[in-house]
């Protein structure tokens, strides 16, 4: 693969995988689980997310190749872990993947919003095909749209309304920790910069230093959209709103803006996830984790092999399956990939309490989650492992 990505490309690749459906859906659910008490969900969020960030910084700064936390897991734990961590990576964000182009299509398209999430999953592939240079490019428009439907929106509010008595709610610790579990969904995005550590120029330098920027840039937007809402909106009617900025405006005008965000910030994250998958795979495939032939890259850009099959499997999920369950598992399996890389980063013996906060962080806010989430989370996981265990020979073995 060519370096070909600067610091501006992978922090605009960082900010644009992090800034998507979470930012428009995720509050409201999270103040149902946590009442009042968002504010600590929030920085829970935030303190498991900074955490990660160290902890993935500082290996892609060792290691930086394509792969993420599969290598790191590889290098650091050893090839199960790395493989645990690849895997719980790429049936996690295959499934957000479905999910952030039907919610494009729900937007941009409501009546025919199955086959406007088939078209920008070809669009996504498209762009990725092209070469990581173009994602970036892409990624930096949409993210611009996406900034500034998001200030339009938040400047009308507080145009329109003034600001409401805060109410308390109910709240609790179990709360508290599944609203950081779904508003730590929103802060994952981090992790693509990581996964495209083979594309990006003075890797040593420029993915710690990406990571630390994206993520805080991102930590700001955020708490100016948590405090918005809050005050603007008040506690009980965030609690039951499914699209709480929305709510902040009457205006016609102001929510075909927001639409246009919405729909832009689903394609960003698109373009970061899917990029990430493809990278990931591609490392898995050349250890032989993952087929063999699917580590072929065109031109030095792109995996395409990898980027085709996943296309090949999320345009029938976008079809046929209901993808409200797999969000759950989605966030479980993110959660125990960043556990993998608190982990790793622990083998080093650096910021020590850093990386036990990330671990321990992980561990809690992933099982504080939903049953179901947890026990299919823990079922893909074995389903995984036991494919390895049972057919990596064969896939291992040359081809061609």
């Amino acid at each position: 693969m060519h370096r070909q990505l600067g610091l501006s490309g992978a922090v605009t690749i960082g900010m644009g995988s992090m800034i998507g459906a979470g930012l428009f859906a995720a509050f409201g659910p999270a103040t149902a689980a946590a009442g009042h008490l968002l504010p600590l969900s929030l920085i829970l969020a935030a303190t498991i997310a900074i955490c990660n960030a160290a902890s993935s910084a500082q290996l892609a700064a060792q290691y930086p190749t394509s792969g993420g936390t599969y290598v790191y897991g590889r290098e650091r734990l050893g090839p199960w872990w790395g493989f645990a961590a690849g895997w719980c990576f790429l049936i996690g964000k295959t499934a957000s993947a479905g999910a952030m182009a039907l919610t494009f299509g729900a937007y941009a398209a409501p009546d025919h919003s199955r086959l406007a999430a088939v078209l920008v999953l070809v669009a996504v592939t498209v762009i990725n095909l092209a070469g990581i240079t173009r994602t970036a490019t892409a990624t930096a428009l949409i993210l611009t749209i996406t900034l500034a439907s998001v200030a339009t929106v938040l400047a009308a509010g507080w145009n329109e309304r003034s600001p409401v008595e805060v109410t308390v709610a109910e709240g609790s610790a179990v709360g508290v920790l599944q609203g950081a579990g779904l508003l730590f969904f929103a802060f994952a995005g981090y992790a693509r910069i990581a996964t495209l550590g083979e594309e990006v120029k003075e890797p040593e330098r420029t993915i710690p230093r990406a990571i630390v920027i994206a993520l805080a840039l991102v930590l700001v937007l955020y708490s100016l959209v948590a405090f918005s809402l809050v005050s603007l909106l008040g506690i009980d009617a965030l609690t039951s709103s499914l699209h709480p900025l929305a709510d902040l405006s009457t205006s016609p005008a102001v929510h075909a803006i927001l639409t246009v965000g919405v729909s832009a910030a689903c394609a960003g994250s698109l373009l970061g996830v899917t990029a990430g998958i493809g990278r990931t795979g591609l490392a898995m495939a050349r250890e032989g984790d993952l087929p063999r032939v699917l580590c072929a890259v065109r031109e030095g850009r792109s995996p395409y092999r990898i980027d085709l099959a996943l296309l090949a499997i999320t345009i029938p999920l976008v079809l046929f399956v209901p993808l409200v369950g797999a969000i759950g598992f989605s966030s479980f399996g993110v959660l125990l990939y960043y556990a993998v890389a608190n982990l790793s980063a622990l083998t080093q013996r650096r910021r020590r309490a850093v990386q036990w906060i990330g671990l321990v962080g992980c561990v809690a806010v992933a099982f504080s989650l939903p049953l179901s989430a947890i026990g299919s989370g823990l079922g893909v996981l074995a389903v995984g492992l036991v494919l390895r265990a049972v057919v990596r020979r064969g896939w291992a073995s040359p081809t061609g």
